[in-house]
């Protein structure tokens, strides 16, 4: 029975989202800090087994890493398997959002950073006083859709497009049955409901991808910089991933933006988008991949921050999707917890690791991507 137990409760670490499960031996998403994925993974399943058996453990004690709320539920999963193999190595990742992530590396006191919006050109100076002889570096390592998500009653589905988005975010279109919506839903029975939108209050690297996908898909009606800080003044707000679908399932007529993952844990109804494609392209990791394959790599060196297209029209393309990067040293990792960050992020973005990531509702790296990710991640001093 024991043996039963902890299989269970590694197979719920891996996909609880925090708020919609409480669980005290696997941390919780509430972007504060005090949340972290650690753990002894005393009991594992037959997944967890194969997956020991492609993980090469190297190093032991502590691995430090914060940021991005978006890939949390994936860490979960990639810690859960890294420790049922590597027993002298603690991960603890804790999910305070991208910003918070990168000052954090900045300041030293991590070996990685999370974050879904690549390192700015003052970001990389400033992180050459910790990562000595060398600089931060982008590995992407995930990629996912970011789900529209909404709550209103008796709307099973909805098909909104850019311009209309960007006006509901906007407070310029403020009820369920405007013309605008009504043109993209025919036949729908849309109510008179108030919309209530809902933003990111945290810096956000969720938040920089909705917007820069705004300002790219609909420039007449989104007038706004992109940013990780939500830039419309006023209307409700949450902290975290967690905290902005939490609030969207208890609020009727509420619409936010966050990853799948937590949509789908929390039984949440995605936007399909109208991108000009023959028919609305829904929000899945399969449509999420197909907007990924035509990413770009625009960073120099060992970087490889990618450049998306968050105008494309290509058949099942979902456009609104985020890349997560692990940010690192190329140089001058601390010698402590340079083993341990390669083996683990040798893991990640290993063929098996990467395998993961669509049962959580994240997008694989494409192929030519996770190969260069791998190299670099070897290359690491």
């Amino acid at each position: 029975m024991k043996l039963k137990r902890n299989t269970r409760l590694a197979a719920l670490c891996a996909l609880a989202v925090s708020g919609a499960l409480t669980l005290g031996a696997c941390g919780s998403d509430d972007n504060s800090g005090s949340g972290s994925s650690t753990g002894s993974a005393t009991g594992t399943s037959a997944s967890d087994t194969a997956a020991s058996q492609d993980i090469k453990c190297a190093g032991k004690g502590e691995l430090r890493g914060s940021g991005s709320s978006a890939q949390k539920n994936a860490v979960d999963k990639w810690v859960n398997d890294f420790q049922a193999a590597c027993k002298d190595v603690t991960v603890n990742y804790q999910a305070t959002g991208s910003g918070a992530g990168i000052q954090t590396f900045l300041q030293g006191n991590t070996a990685f950073a999370g974050t879904d919006t690549a390192l700015t050109s003052d970001e990389v100076e400033k992180s050459k006083k910790v990562c000595k002889d060398g600089q931060a570096i982008d590995l992407p390592m995930l990629g996912g859709p970011i789900a529209v998500g909404y709550n209103v009653k008796g709307v099973d589905k909805l098909v909104l497009d850019a311009d209309t988005l960007a006006k509901i975010f906007d407070g310029r279109i403020t009820t369920w049955n405007d013309d605008a919506i009504k043109k993209l839903n025919s036949g729908a029975d849309l109510p008179d409901t108030k919309i209530q939108p809902i933003s990111r209050s945290d810096e956000s690297g969720t938040t920089d991808n909705f917007t820069k996908y705004l300002s790219a898909a609909a420039p007449d009606a989104w007038k706004y910089k992109a940013s990780k800080k939500w830039p419309v003044e006023g209307g409700q707000s949450a902290d975290g991933s967690s905290g902005v679908a939490s609030q969207v399932k208890q609020t009727d007529g509420a619409i936010s933006y966050f990853e799948l993952s937590y949509a789908t844990a929390n039984d949440i109804k995605a936007v399909s988008l109208d991108t000009g494609a023959s028919s609305p392209v829904e929000a899945t990791s399969e449509n999420a991949t197909k907007a990924l394959a035509a990413a770009k790599v625009t960073g120099t060196g060992k970087d490889l921050s990618l450049e998306l297209d968050y105008k494309t029209t290509a058949e099942g393309a979902y456009p609104i999707t985020l890349v997560t990067y692990e940010v690192v040293c190329d140089k001058g990792n601390k010698s402590d917890s340079l083993d341990a960050l390669k083996s683990f992020l040798t893991y990640t973005s290993s063929e098996k690791g990467q395998s993961e990531l669509k049962n959580l509702g994240y997008a694989e790296l494409p192929s030519d991507i996770a190969d260069k990710v791998r190299s670099t991640v070897k290359s690491l001093s």
